[in-house]
């Protein structure tokens, strides 16, 4: 994703990448890149972070210390962790979404109005990425469970391990499953199963081109806000 993000950028008519934070720099890149956060010695207008939540806190850390926006494109964070991004928020403009893409968020909307229309349906998740990915479910799987969530008011449960519980499926609870495999972007399915019928959506990306225009639609966005959490339901 940081090359992918260094390559729309390249593309862009105003801005450019003043360097990058890798755990290797390999020497082939056209800007500096540092493999210590600590090691920084440029300051950018703003900051896109795809990583990994370690390093993502000592990003923001560089970021609060330096009053720099962030995005932040990186999933997995536990819910003490999202925490502290809230509080770093409160110090700088932060924009977080566990998925950058439009129509993801699109969908995300649509998947709450559905879920209202078909209330009696049973509702799965099905998340497909490549073997490279490390958390699991996806961050926008969760995103599509907490929109379906929001709409029945909290109540519902979400089921990630059926094997282990070897019982019948609950009315209120969304079953997540993840796949992993080969060099897939990103696929997300919801389905609401009826009693004789099923009803399902589908987001394909094949690129990862779309996140990384994404979050420099983000970066723009924020770039001269007050200090706060935003996401991508403010920008669209």
């Amino acid at each position: 994703m940081g090359q992918e993000v260094a390559n729309q950028v390249r593309l862009a008519q105003d801005m450019d990448v003043v360097c990058g934070v890798d755990r290797i720099d390999t020497g082939d890149n056209l800007f500096p890149v540092f493999t210590k956060v600590a090691d920084i010695n440029i300051l950018p207008d703003v900051i896109i972070d795809f990583s990994v939540p370690q390093a993502t806190f000592e990003i923001l850390e560089f970021a609060k210390k330096n009053h720099i926006p962030i995005v932040i494109a990186t999933t997995g964070f536990s819910e003490h962790e999202m925490k502290k991004i809230e509080k770093y928020a409160e110090n700088l403009p932060v924009f977080k979404s566990a998925n950058m893409s439009y129509e993801i968020n699109l969908m995300a909307k649509m998947v709450r109005e559905l879920a209202l229309k078909l209330e009696n349906s049973d509702i799965e998740i099905v998340e497909t990425h490549h073997n490279r990915k490390i958390d699991s479910p996806s961050g926008t799987a969760l995103i599509l469970a907490d929109s379906i969530n929001e709409a029945f008011h909290q109540e519902m449960t979400y089921e990630y391990n059926r094997p282990a519980k070897r019982q019948k499926r609950e009315k209120k609870e969304i079953g997540i499953h993840s796949i992993r495999g080969g060099t897939e972007v990103g696929k997300h399915s919801v389905i609401f199963f009826g009693e004789y019928e099923s009803f399902e959506i589908t987001h394909n990306c094949t690129s990862r081109s779309v996140f990384a225009r994404g979050a420099i639609k983000a970066a723009e966005y924020i770039l001269h806000k007050e200090n706060g959490l935003y996401s991508m339901n403010d920008m669209i």
